[in-house]
């Protein structure tokens, strides 16, 4: 069973009792707080933050928006991921309770879109807004995640704010992001944020003793295991839905900070260094924009099992991957699709875009790379994947 090791919490509050070096002071900790050179933000508001007895509440979507005005004041490129579509489409139609049903679900939100949106650009005025639709395969095909990169570029030139949102109306299961925690990583991985903001109606993590942790240097099982799934009448997902959004974000290099979207000039107060909500400390160096797609963007077709050399080659020393080291292929994949890395324990090591096609893997597994041409009567490449088109997830040099 995972343990919560007191260096996976930041206090800060100097404790002289703390010796672990992953343990930061108050002093420390004031140069991991503050965002001096924020450039680009990504800000979740959930639907929570947004209503009150199943209706829009006006005043909060007025307090969102000033403090959107007052980055956008201090030249700061903001993206708004917004949840409530559904909660005032109910309020819209009267409603009181929100059914599974997804065609029930998805009337509510293309009712309570519009009105989500006037509310957003009445309120944002003089700063002109812009509404984004994403379905998963929108991020999940290349060329489409290049496009609305495209999209969000054009209107920042254009000093336009734009409000993303998931295609309720059209998403089905099969497709859908899950929650709109995951589609703001995403999101903030697409535009290579400084900050991904998730404002909740929560001060932050809550700690077994009911105390908001500080800080988190690294997302482990145990702070995991910190997170509920409280499932409300008109949200999605619940604490541990933040916490794998947050996961996502601080793998490829972004900052995230999890905080009561209820408390009056909260983003304020963030970016300018004050000790509100949860900071989870990014944990690695940013990562290149097509490994951050591989990673977390694009949605696997199949997985590879590598042997133990193979690993070793891939993590510790950021080689290719080469069929020699492949013992088993599994699912249906074609040349150029994405493709779940996994060790002997099917625990997953990494992605990447693979040579091969399935079929092909099966036939050359096991073999050196001088014998492709001899199995398959040509050899197209050298590796199956090639390091530059592989993402390994963070923190399993260590391991």
């Amino acid at each position: 069973m995972s343990t919560l090791h007191q260096s996976d919490i930041i206090p800060f509050k100097a404790d002289s009792s703390l010796k672990s070096p992953s343990v930061h002071t108050a002093k420390e900790d004031s140069s991991l707080r503050g965002f001096i050179n924020l450039k680009k933000i990504v800000i979740k508001v959930g639907t929570r933050v947004l209503t009150k007895g199943g209706c829009l509440e006006e005043s909060q979507i007025k307090n969102i928006s000033d403090q959107i005005k007052w980055l956008v004041g201090k030249g700061i490129k903001v993206i708004l991921v917004s949840s409530g579509a559904i909660g005032a489409g109910m309020g819209i139609l009267g409603f009181k309770k929100k059914r599974d049903l997804l065609p029930f679900q998805q009337g509510l939100a293309a009712v309570g879109q519009n009105e989500l949106m006037n509310k957003y650009s009445r309120f944002l005025r003089p700063n002109l807004t812009a509404q984004i639709l994403l379905t998963r395969e929108d991020l999940n095909q290349r060329q489409r995640y290049l496009n609305v990169h495209s999209s969000i570029s054009t209107l920042w030139q254009w000093n336009v704010v734009p409000i993303v949102n998931e295609n309720d109306s059209v998403s089905t299961e099969e497709i859908k992001f899950g929650d709109n925690d995951q589609l703001a990583a995403l999101v903030a991985n697409l535009i290579s944020a400084d900050l991904l903001l998730i404002l909740s109606d929560v001060d932050g993590l809550y700690s077994f003793n009911g105390k908001v942790v500080p800080a988190v240097e690294k997302i482990t099982p145990a702070i995991e295991k910190m997170a509920f799934k409280e499932k409300g009448s008109l949200t999605q997902g619940g604490m541990a839905s933040k916490i794998q959004a947050a996961k996502i974000a601080t793998e490829s290099g972004i900052p995230t900070v999890i905080a009561s979207g209820r408390e009056r000039k909260i983003i304020e107060k963030i970016i300018n260094g004050e000790e509100k909500g949860t900071l989870f400390l990014s944990c690695q160096k940013r990562l290149k924009a097509r490994k951050r797609w591989i990673g977390f963007s694009s949605l696997p077709r199949g997985s590879v099992i590598i042997d133990e050399g193979a690993k070793e080659a891939l993590i510790k020393k950021g080689k290719s991957l080469l069929s020699s080291g492949i013992i088993e292929v599994n699912g249906k994949f074609k040349i150029g699709d994405v493709v779940r890395i996994l060790n002997e324990d099917k625990k997953e090591l990494g992605r990447g875009l693979i040579n091969y096609s399935s079929e092909e893997v099966r036939e050359i597994k096991g073999l050196k790379s001088n014998q492709i041409e001899g199995k398959l009567g040509y050899k197209d490449y050298e590796e199956v994947i090639h390091r530059d088109n592989l993402y390994c997830r963070a923190g399993e040099e260590s391991e």
